[in-house]
Order: structure tokens, then C-alpha cells, then sequence
């Protein structure tokens, strides 16, 4: 049985709201990836340059599949069977038709992982549809890794926060997948070297 949080949690975001929600690294603040509207509200309110692409939040490597894409067997075998769902971050080429622009910062690639957070998840997968998983702060703000860090001004302007605790309270590591050798755009979570 769904707690009656997430339920209302998925009702706010399947009528085009914006959410603050827990996952495995810290707070994220998302949206469909489908309703532009939405979107452009939350690059407005986390004060996101338009330019940045933001990381969005799958519940299996199946949905992934659908907004870039075909991994190679490398990245499969050597990053997302190790390391997904968790803390590792994968930017690939977009399937560029089901990507908003916006959310890939006007490039073809995008970034994507699975939490291993069992409310991100049961969120993602009830919806059916990706959603967009920045840090709940604004744009160059400290990212909030528990309740208390949330910034009352960003809740004030989201129409509803999931409480819940926090595993990892670090930020995920982000490799990019588009050229050989692989790049860590990021260091995070996990310890990688980059090869591929």
C-alpha cells in the first residue's frame, strides 16, 4: 500500500506541479519530463540558467532506453549493471524527439540515473514517465541533504515536499558516456576511473 505522501506526491506532479523529494544523494525538485510548462516553471524558480542541462531520474534501465540512445554493451556491463540503482550518473545522447530541449540544455545529451531510494523510485515508476532530479536548492545554493537544510523560500514556491531521509548525503558522480575514453564530469558518490 502507497503512502497516502506519495500518492499526493504523484497527483501534484500528474497534473503538472512541482515536487521536492527525497532520493539516495539528497532533496532533488522535479517535474515531468514530459510538460513543458512545468519545466520552464522550474528552471524559473531554481533560478537555472536556461543553458544547463538538468539530470533526470528513471525507475529501470528500460525507461532510460526511451530518452537516449542505445547504450553500448560497456557502459552496460562496466557502469549501469555495478552501479544502478545508486549514486552514478550517466550522460548519453538524448533520443532528442522525447527530450525537451530545455532539460538537455540545448544539446543532444542527456544525464540519467536510477536512485536506490524506494520512495524517488515508487514516484518514478507510478508516473511512468521520467522526472527531472536537480537538487532542491537554488541555482548555486548548498545542496540540502536533509529536511532541515531545505530552503523555506523553495518550499514556499513548489506545491508539495515528500519528508524522508536521506542515504548517501552526497552528491552522485557524473560520467560522460558520449566519447571514448569516458570523462568524469563530476566527482561523486562513487570512485570511478574513467575508462571505456
Amino acid at each position: 500500500m502507497m503512502s497516502k505522501t506519495i500518492q499526493d506526491a504523484i497527483k501534484t506532479l500528474n497534473t503538472g506541479g512541482i515536487v521536492i523529494f527525497p532520493t539516495d544523494t539528497a532533496f532533488g525538485i522535479g517535474c515531468r519530463i514530459d510538460n513543458k510548462q512545468a519545466i520552464e516553471r522550474l528552471f524559473h524558480l531554481r533560478k537555472r540558467p536556461r543553458a544547463q542541462a538538468t539530470p533526470v531520474l528513471v525507475d529501470t534501465v528500460k525507461m532510460a532506453q526511451e530518452y537516449l540512445l542505445p547504450f553500448p554493451n560497456d557502459v552496460i556491463d562496466q557502469l549501469i549493471e555495478p552501479y544502478w540503482p545508486g549514486v552514478l550518473t550517466i550522460v548519453f545522447f538524448a533520443n532528442t524527439e522525447n527530450v525537451p530541449t530545455l532539460v538537455r540544455g540545448g544539446t543532444d545529451t542527456l544525464g540519467v540515473r536510477i536512485p536506490n531510494h524506494p520512495v524517488a523510485r515508487a514516484i518514478i515508476r507510478e508516473i511512468g514517465v521520467p522526472i527531472l532530479g536537480p537538487s532542491a536548492n537554488f541555482h548555486g545554493n548548498a545542496t540540502p541533504y536533509s529536511f532541515n537544510e531545505l530552503d523555506p523560500e523553495l518550499v514556499q514556491l513548489v506545491d508539495y515536499v515528500v519528508p524522508g531521509e536521506i542515504a548517501v548525503k552526497k552528491a552522485s558522480t557524473v560520467i560522460d558516456c558520449t566519447q571514448k575514453p569516458w570523462k568524469i564530469l563530476r566527482e561523486g558518490a562513487v570512485q570511478l576511473s574513467a575508462k571505456g
